[in-house]
């Protein structure tokens, strides 16, 4: 089996910062695209930030210059390093990962969810 676990969110003031990690574990072969969602109340879960099993990125416009998102691929493991953060950021963010495991099956992990919110 193959599990991902977020950790690292929390309470935090405007133009604050936070880093969100994300652990895959289990009988994994190999890890492809890594990514970081979102969703607010009431609003679609939303794509924050992807990282190819390379060094490829790709981010929401409204985190652009404010998140980045790194990854330890001998850890098995992405980041989100947040930054400047804004009340609309406030949402639970999920990390998803596509996985191939050791018995040749691919498939797309999520994790539980770690809630971030901004607020004075």
């Amino acid at each position: 089996q193959v599990q991902v676990m977020e950790s690292g969110g929390g309470l935090v003031q405007p133009g604050g910062s936070l880093r969100l990690s994300c652990a895959a574990s289990g009988m994994i072969y190999r890890i492809n695209a890594m990514a970081w969602y979102r969703q607010a109340p009431g609003k679609e879960r939303e794509l924050v930030a992807a990282i190819t099993s390379g060094t490829n990125t790709n981010y929401a416009d409204s985190v652009k210059g404010r998140f980045t998102i790194s990854r330890d691929n001998a850890g098995n493991m992405v980041y989100l390093q947040m930054g400047g953060l804004k009340f609309e950021d406030t949402a639970v963010y999920y990390c998803n990962a596509d996985i191939w495991d050791r018995l040749s099956k691919r498939d797309t992990y999520w994790g539980q969810g770690t809630q971030d919110t901004v607020s004075s």
